[in-house]
């Protein structure tokens, strides 16, 4: 099919509402909604009192249809007070789709995100290439605000997805997809400039990789990559040469939240949208009408209430020892913050103390993930990551989820996969 035809269709999709998905559509049978309807309530409570606001997690709520509305509100207000100083493209690109979503304008957040992403090529290609994985949310955050400006922007990002030779993640193949085909869409139709041409190729490419990764039960790479890849999967205009049956899919998720399987705040934000036969490409078109679910909020700002929350001590070790690696260490420190932080509050006041424990983090669907410590990077060739572990048991929630207790050993550990 010619790519005219192809967004002639898209523009025929989008007019009769069904722009969320193509031809590989699929839906929840009536006899498990309930069990939709029990983890969203489950994200809309829980979610909402994470000590970083989470904007995957508000765009889940709005594109679903929340019913928590005080939840709603209060996790908006919450991301409009926040400071973007600190946060990295996907964090911002997140933030600005949230807000989007709330009938909230993102002001300068758009700008903001326009500039770093003006300065994003990076000076190697030889990168992880996990590092795409915000630049893409960037990229559809920006197209969904202004096309225009963003194409150029797109194209030398396309061009370096084209450069990079290593095969992508699930998660970031998917965002990638989604990316591109916002972009892909709102090319005038009569453009002779080969960006259509350009844009086809990587997505043609990305869901070959992804169609690659789909389990015989229909699982996408793992469940927790799922839900991103059905909204790319359903959106792509390029078909991957692998069919995919939506439906098998579908019910191996439902299978899996049986299981008991997603009971964080994160993991359902990623997967309710495709539940619910939504994907991040119909942010901007979330209604605010009276009758509809998403209402504009007003902020109210209350004078604080002091608070005395005590302060635990978590004590936190790095660790490598791998002899492939030139820099090994173990090193612990003692680490005081305020009951009811998150590890990630622990990692930055243990950085601020000694700048042995410095870390970086890359975005993923789950959020902030720690990449480095002490100058020691994940490497996707040597298969070595960073595992943390509360005594000698694996943490199975992020660095931004996991609340450490009084007097906990926290280890950092550098290790194979």
């Amino acid at each position: 099919m010619s790519r005219v035809a192809l967004q002639l269709l898209t523009l025929l999709w989008a007019a009769t509402g069904t722009g969320s998905q193509t031809r590989s559509s699929c839906s929840v049978p009536l006899a498990e909604q309930p069990l939709v309807n029990g983890i969203q309530v489950l994200m809309e409570s829980s979610g909402v009192n994470s000590a970083f606001p989470d904007p995957s997690i508000l765009i889940a709520m709005n594109l679903a249809g929340a019913y928590n509305l005080e939840a709603q509100k209060l996790l908006t207000c919450k991301l409009v007070d926040s400071d973007t100083a600190d946060l990295t493209i996907g964090q911002l690109a997140l933030t600005i789709m949230a807000l989007t979503s709330s009938c909230r304008d993102p002001g300068s957040r758009v700008s903001i995100l326009q500039r770093q992403m003006e300065n994003w090529p990076p000076s190697s290609l030889n990168i992880h290439t996990s590092s795409f994985y915000g630049p893409s949310l960037a990229i559809l955050a920006l197209c969904q605000n202004n096309t225009e400006t963003t194409l150029p922007i797109a194209v030398r990002f396309a061009k370096s997805l084209l450069d990079n030779s290593s095969p992508f993640s699930v998660d970031t193949g998917a965002v990638v997809t989604l990316a591109l085909t916002c972009m892909y869409n709102r090319i005038p139709i009569d453009s002779e400039e080969g960006y259509g041409e350009l844009f086809g190729q990587v997505l043609k490419d990305t869901v070959e990789n992804i169609s690659m990764r789909i389990r015989d039960d229909g699982i996408i790479g793992t469940i927790y990559s799922t839900g991103l890849a059905m909204q790319a999967l359903s959106v792509t205009p390029e078909r991957p040469t692998k069919e995919w049956n939506c439906q098998q899919t579908m019910d191996s998720v439902l299978d899996e939240i049986k299981e008991g399987k997603f009971h964080n705040p994160m993991s359902i934000a990623q997967i309710l949208p495709s539940l619910k036969g939504k994907t991040y490409l119909d942010v901007p078109h979330v209604s605010c009408s009276p009758d509809h679910e998403v209402q504009p909020t007003l902020c109210n700002h209350p004078s604080p209430v002091p608070t005395s929350a005590s302060n635990i001590t978590v004590k936190y070790t790095i660790n490598n020892q791998l002899r492939t690696v030139e820099l090994r260490f173990n090193e612990t420190i003692n680490v005081s913050v305020k009951r009811g932080s998150v590890l990630l509050v622990v990692l930055e006041e243990a950085q601020r103390k000694n700048p042995t424990f410095k870390f970086e983090t890359t975005m993923t669907s789950w959020g902030p993930m720690v990449s480095s410590i002490n100058n020691i990077a994940e490497n996707v060739n040597d298969m070595t990551y960073w595992q943390f572990l509360s005594g000698k048991t694996p943490l199975n929630e992020g660095v931004a989820d996991y609340i450490p207790f009084n007097h906990e050993h926290i280890t950092a550990n550098f290790t194979k996969y």
